[in-house]
C-alpha cells in the first residue's frame, strides 16, 4: 500500500469512451489530468468483441483494441494514469478529494465522473460464456449482426419492447420471453409490439440455458422454463438479447449528487455539469437513453471543455 496525495486540475474518474475521451482533451488543454481507473481498464468496450459503428473504421475492430488505442492517446498527449479503486469521495471541500483503496489521495480542481454503467445479466454460467458471442446487451450496438437471423429478447419493460422493435429492423424474427403475463413497459410500446408481425411474445418463462457450440463459440438455441408448471422447452435461434435494465455505477455518489429515480447523475441541459459546480458527468453514468460509445465519448469531451471553461473562470477558488 502506498499513501501519497496526488493533485490535478482535472481529476477524471472512469476510463471507457467518456473517461478516456475527455483524459485526451484535458490534456491538449495542457490541464495535465489523472485519470483514476479499476481492475480492467476500458469500461464496458472490453467485453464488447465486435464493434462496427464507431465511427473512422470502415473494417470491424475490436472493443478491447480501440480502448488500448483511446488508453494510449490519452497518455500520449499527457494524461497520469492510476489503477486504484476510488473508496470515498468528498464534493463538500475544494479542491475535490478521491480516496482510493491503495490510501492514495486524489484531489482535483475540478471532477469528471465517467463511472457508467452496467446491465444488469441473468447469472446464468451460459450467459457468461456465450457472452460477446451471440448474448448481448445492446439491441442498438449489435442487431446489426443478425440480419435476416432469429433473436431472443429477455425482459418485459421499457428497455426490452424497444430492443425487441429495433431488432424487427434487422432479424427475421424477434421472441420477447418474459416472466410474466404482462409487460411492464409503457402501453403506446405494448401496443408497437403486439402489431409487429416480425414478433412473438413467450409468456410465463424463464431463461434456463443458453445453447450453442464451442468451437467456434456460438449461440444455437435457448432453453426455457414455465415459471409454474416446470416444464422445459428449446428454441432455435441465433443470438440473445438480454434487456433486464441498467445499473448506473453511482453509489459512491448517492447523497452528494442530484440524481433520478434510477440513480442516474443528473445534469443540466446541453451541459454535463451536475448539481455541484466544478463536478461533471459524462457517458453511461448520466446517459439513460442512448448508451453508445460514440455518445459517451462526446460527452467526455463535453465534460473536459466545461471544466476547462469552470477552471479558468476560478483561478482563485
Amino acid at each position: 500500500m502506498s499513501n501519497e496525495m496526488y493533485h490535478t486540475k482535472v481529476l477524471i474518474l472512469g476510463s471507457g469512451p467518456a473517461g478516456l475521451c475527455a483524459a485526451i482533451y484535458a490534456a491538449r488543454a495542457g490541464l495535465n489530468p489523472i485519470l483514476i481507473h479499476g481492475m480492467e481498464p476500458g469500461g464496458q468496450m472490453t467485453i464488447t468483441t465486435d464493434v462496427e459503428n464507431y465511427p473512422g473504421f470502415s473494417d470491424i475492430i475490436q472493443g478491447p483494441w480501440l480502448m488500448r488505442q483511446m488508453q494510449t492517446q490519452a497518455e500520449k498527449v499527457g494524461t497520469q494514469m492510476f489503477q486504484d479503486i476510488i473508496t470515498s469521495i468528498d464534493l463538500g471541500c475544494y479542491p475535490f478529494v478521491c480516496q482510493g483503496d491503495t490510501e492514495n489521495s486524489y484531489t482535483g480542481d475540478s471532477l469528471i465522473l465517467a463511472t457508467g454503467a452496467q446491465a444488469r445479466w441473468l447469472g446464468l454460467d451460459s450467459e457468461t460464456k456465450f457472452k460477446g458471442f451471440g448474448v448481448s446487451a445492446c439491441a442498438t450496438c449489435d442487431g446489426f449482426f443478425y440480419r435476416s437471423k432469429t433473436v431472443a429478447v429477455i425482459g418485459g419493460g421499457n428497455t426490452a419492447v424497444e430492443e425487441a422493435l429495433f431488432l424487427t429492423q434487422h432479424a427475421n424474427k424477434v421472441i420477447l420471453v418474459h416472466r410474466r403475463s404482462t409487460l411492464r413497459a409503457e402501453k403506446i410500446l405494448q401496443d408497437r409490439l403486439f402489431d409487429n408481425s416480425k414478433i412473438d411474445v413467450i409468456w410465463d418463462h424463464a431463461v434456463e440455458e443458453i445453447i450453442g457450440t464451442d468451437d467456434p463459440p456460438s449461440v444455437t438455441g435457448l432453453r426455457i422454463r414455465h415459471v409454474t408448471t416446470e416444464a422445459l422447452q428449446e428454441i432455435e435461434l441465433d443470438g440473445v438479447f438480454i434487456a433486464i435494465g441498467h445499473d448506473p455505477t453511482t453509489t459512491l455518489f448517492r447523497g452528494k449528487l442530484a440524481m433520478d429515480d434510477e440513480g442516474y447523475i443528473a445534469t443540466a441541459n446541453d451541459s454535463t455539469q451536475t448539481s455541484v459546480p466544478g463536478v461533471f458527468a459524462a457517458g453511461d453514468v448520466q446517459d439513460k437513453v442512448f448508451r453508445q460509445a460514440v455518445t459517451a465519448a462526446g460527452t467526455g469531451c463535453m465534460a473536459a471543455l466545461e471544466a476547462a471553461k469552470f477552471i479558468a473562470e476560478h483561478p482563485n477558488k
